[in-house]
C-alpha cells in the first residue's frame, strides 16, 4: 500500500493514522500536501468532536522523508508548515497519541497538537541541525510556547533525541502511560473530551493560542447557546449534560 494518511470517527472521535511504515511513517509530499484538506474535511463533520493523530505500529513519525528533499528544500518545508498550520488551526481538540520515534517533522505535527500523550519509551527529537536546515520560524515559536527557551535552544542546537519522561518534565508532553497503555489511556480521555462543552473547548482553545481579537463574539455565542444553563441544570440534577452548542462551519 502506498504511503497515506488513513482515518477513521468513532465514537465522534476522528484518529488520522500516519502510515509508512517502510519508513517508519515519514512524511512523503503527498502526506504533507493531503492533511490540510483532511482536516478541513473533518473540521466540517459535526459528528466529529476531537481528533486523535498517531502513526500505525509502533511508531508516531520519523519526520519528513528525506527523498523529498533532493529537489527543493524550501518547498518540502512550505508544504510541512502548511500542514502544521492546518493542524494547529483544527477547530477542536487535538491530541497526538505517540509510540516510538516523534522525529523531526513528526514532533512538528504532535506540537501542533493540543495535547500529546506518550507511551513509555517514546523518543522526541528536533532535528534540523543535523540536515543544515533552518527551523521554521512559527515552527519554532510554537515550540518555545511549550517548552521555553532553554529546552528549545537544546533541542535545536543538538538534534538529540530526549526520552518521554524528560518530554513529559519540559512540557512536550503532557502525560506519559505506561508501555501498552497508551490507547486505553486514549481512548478513556477523549470520552471525557466528547462529553464536554465544545462552546467551552473552542473559546477556551482560541484564547490560549493567543487570539484577542474574539472576546465579544464569543460572549454573544455563550449568551445565545444555552450550554451555561444546560450545564447547572445538569449539575443541580445530577446527570450528564447534553450541549448543544457545536463549531460553525464558517468560522
Amino acid at each position: 500500500m502506498e504511503p497515506q494518511l488513513q482515518h477513521r470517527v468513532t465514537d465522534s472521535v476522528a484518529t488520522v493514522v500516519i502510515r509508512h511504515p517502510e519508513k517508519r511513517n515519514a512524511m512523503t509530499a503527498a502526506m504533507w500536501r493531503s492533511l490540510p484538506p483532511l482536516l478541513d474535511e473533518l473540521a466540517g463533520d459535526p459528528a466529529v468532536r476531537a481528533l486523535v493523530l498517531t502513526g500505525e505500529g509502533g511508531t508516531f513519525c520519523a519526520g519528513a522523508d528525506i527523498s523529498t528533499l533532493r529537489g527543493s528544500p524550501e518547498e518540502a518545508q512550505g508544504l510541512a508548515v502548511r500542514a502544521e498550520e492546518a493542524l494547529a488551526a483544527f477547530p477542536k481538540p487535538t491530541l497526538a497519541a505517540v509510540r516510538g520515534h516523534c522525529v523531526g517533522g513528526g514532533a512538528q505535527l504532535a506540537a501542533a497538537c493540543d495535547l500529546r500523550f506518550a507511551e513509555e519509551g517514546a523518543l522526541f527529537g528536533v532535528t534540523p541541525a543535523k540536515l543544515g536546515i533552518v527551523y521554521p520560524a512559527s515552527s519554532t515559536r510554537r515550540l518555545v510556547s511549550l517548552v521555553g527557551p532553554a529546552t528549545a535552544k537544546y533541542l535545536l542546537f543538538s538534534g538529540e533525541l530526549i526520552d518521554a519522561r524528560r518530554a513529559l518534565r519540559t512540557g512536550l508532553v503532557d502525560e506519559v502511560p505506561p508501555e501498552g497503555e497508551l490507547g486505553k489511556r486514549v481512548a478513556e480521555f477523549t470520552r471525557v473530551l466528547t462529553s464536554r462543552s465544545q462552546l467551552t473547548q473552542a473559546a477556551a482553545k482560541e484564547f490560549a493560542d493567543g487570539r484577542t481579537d474574539r472576546d465579544a463574539y464569543w460572549a454573544g455565542q455563550a449568551r445565545g447557546s444555552g450550554d451555561t444553563a444546560e450545564g447547572v441544570a445538569a449539575f443541580l440534577e445530577r446527570r450528564q449534560p447534553r450541549f448543544g452548542w457545536s463549531v460553525p462551519t464558517s468560522d
